[in-house]
């Protein structure tokens, strides 16, 4: 488990992270989001004694990362995959994790097998990586201690679609067998498509945290997108109860919420393909609840309105 506690870093007059305090629990993904510079990076770099905290402290299992011997048997950390040198090969890389941490080469070879690396790619020098052979190589560095806390940042980017959706087994998987997983990303698609739990950050502070349905559930949506076998009795049942109704491609877009359109389609024995909120769900909770820590303004079309010129004090 870990847990973080009113944590803070200041550099100088700025603050990286406000007060921050969660709890990552075993057996569950936890999806830690922000935009880039909300203190993600910062947050994490205290976890792994990296960084000290201005105030606040944060434990795994109970203990402080520095006052746990031989850290990499039970906390896996990838922070920056391209952090290693570049003149090693993959495998030299590993090799020296392995016997750092008193562990058998043969673990090496298993890790290797586990994140797809194959004898000629593990024998290239890292300098001659891909960022998405990087990130493997990382992941198989976090998890060569068989730990039971893993601490991830960004570990979706230079990955391919294949890549990312290896990456959300492997991490499901590991989740499953008792594990405890902090993944961090701006790429709110990814996150919520293997996270048990979201925490979402902005500037530095926890704006919001719960699972999908819990942040979703004080959301309004009062706007449904609805196919049925029967458009047009389906349309005509609406509006005869007074709810606005217009064609939406294959469906129809109506003025209510999509529970009121299935009370509708139940009574009166229409059958629906498909029924969604047509609001934006947890990526407008998202952006609404950051939308002070955005870079971009957003027009109502979702287009980038005028850039504006800005200056960032630092990067998390």
């Amino acid at each position: 488990m870990i847990k973080v506690e009113g944590l803070t870093r200041k550099y100088g007059a700025f603050t990286a992270v406000d007060d921050v305090s969660f709890v990552c629990q075993p057996g569950r993904v936890t999806g830690f989001l922000g935009p880039n510079g909300a203190g993600k990076t910062t947050t994490m770099r205290v976890m792994v004694g990296l960084t000290p905290a201005t105030s606040g402290r944060v434990t795994i299992g109970g203990h402080l990362y520095h006052d746990i011997p031989n850290p990499g048997l039970h906390v896996g950390v990838l922070l920056d995959a391209s952090a290693q040198h570049a003149g090693r090969t993959g495998r030299e890389i590993l090799t020296l994790g392995a016997k750092t941490m008193g562990l058998p080469e043969s673990r090496v070879d298993e890790m290797l097998a586990l994140v797809s690396l194959d004898k000629t790619e593990s024998n290239r020098r890292l300098r001659n990586y891909s960022l998405g052979m990087k990130q493997r190589l990382g992941i198989a560095h976090a998890l060569l201690g068989d730990p039971s806390v893993l601490i991830l940042d960004e570990p979706a980017n230079g990955l391919d679609p294949a890549g990312i959706r290896w990456m959300r087994g492997l991490l499901k998987s590991y989740a499953d067998r008792g594990g405890t997983v902090l993944l961090s990303s701006h790429l709110l698609h990814e996150v919520e498509q293997i996270a048990d739990e979201m925490i979402l950050i902005g500037r530095g502070k926890i704006v919001a945290s719960g699972t999908k349905d819990e942040l979703l559930a004080g959301a309004e949506h009062k706007t449904s997108l609805v196919t049925a076998l029967d458009n047009e009795l389906l349309a005509k049942t609406l509006r005869d109860r007074g709810v606005t109704v217009t064609p939406a491609g294959s469906g129809l877009r109506v003025d209510t919420a999509p529970v009121e359109v299935g009370r509708v389609s139940v009574e009166h024995g229409i059958v629906l393909t498909d029924l969604r909120s047509a609001d934006g769900g947890l990526e407008d909770l998202f952006l609404s609840l950051t939308e002070d820590t955005q870079r971009d303004n957003l027009s109502a079309a979702g287009a980038p309105a005028a850039a504006t010129t800005t200056t960032e004090g630092a990067k998390a």
